[in-house]
């Protein structure tokens, strides 16, 4: 069984990251950049598969910039044993990788496709859905549990996922593609010697139009701003002053008809 796992370049999680002056975006300049999370746990689940003898081969697959190569070679030494980067520095949106991932899987025929269910970028939750209906795919998102299995020789995925109040699980028909959460599992720290190797690994170069794909923007971004500044918190004298403050609160929500789900601790001083 063949594995095809997309991985995005992004800001590394723990830079804060600043907001152009001219609002156009964020700015990038010598920040650190790594691995999205939500991928790293899409190529460890995919070498899991592999070390258990369910799957083949693994493919790594990056659509971005030339520095992707950085992010490709770390997939590679997680496990993966090939990968291939879309070349291009255009901005690349979810439709457009989605359309670019549809083509790879034409052309590499894999048994399973596993992507991060975002990226912590944009946040878009999107590419993992466009490429399930682009490519005529079953899909479950959001897995905390993949387990693949013949069923009298068919490969099937069983994916438990977590929804509101409980959890799912689905039943899917290889091929098929699949969206990691964060408990699916814990990524393997990534050793010097796997480092090594990752750079004997062979690293394919494309681009767009090899594929046949217009990756040209389809969204414009009108602003980028900061998110606005907590307010301050209120100390109340008594309890009654509290639940007053706390039932306004509610029904402000309430008008807004936006849901109220936060757990509030107070203390009264």
């Amino acid at each position: 069984m063949r594995v095809l796992v997309a991985v995005k370049r992004v800001v590394d999680y723990n830079v804060k990251v600043r907001v152009k002056t001219d609002g156009t975006g964020v700015d990038i300049a010598n920040v650190k950049m790594s691995m999205n999370p939500f991928d790293e746990i899409a190529v460890e689940e995919a070498v899991r598969l592999k070390e258990a003898g369910v799957a083949t081969e693994v493919i790594a697959v990056s659509a971005g910039v030339a520095q992707a190569q950085e992010t490709l070679r770390t997939a590679l030494a997680i496990g993966a044993d090939r990968a291939i980067l879309i070349e291009s520095n255009e901005d690349l949106q979810p439709l457009a990788v989605a359309k670019l991932l549809k083509a790879l899987v034409d052309k590499e025929q894999p048994q399973l496709v596993i992507l991060g269910k975002q990226a912590i970028d944009d946040d878009s939750n999107q590419t993992g859905q466009m490429l399930a209906a682009l490519a005529n795919l079953p899909q479950a998102t959001f897995a905390s549990k993949v387990t693949v299995a013949d069923e009298g020789g068919q490969l099937r995925a069983t994916v438990m996922r977590e929804v509101d109040g409980g959890a799912e699980t689905l039943s899917l028909k290889l091929p098929a593609v699949v969206t990691t959460d964060l408990r699916l599992n814990e990524p393997r720290y990534v050793t010097l010697p796997n480092i090594m190797k990752a750079k004997k690994k062979p690293l394919e170069t494309i681009k767009p139009e090899d594929l046949g794909v217009d990756v040209t923007p389809r969204l414009k971004t009108l602003k980028v701003a900061e998110p606005p500044k907590r307010s301050a918190g209120v100390k109340v004298p008594d309890v009654k002053t509290l639940v007053e403050k706390l039932s306004a609160s509610v029904s402000a929500l309430a008008l807004t008809g936006a849901p109220c789900r936060a757990k509030t601790e107070a203390k009264v001083l």
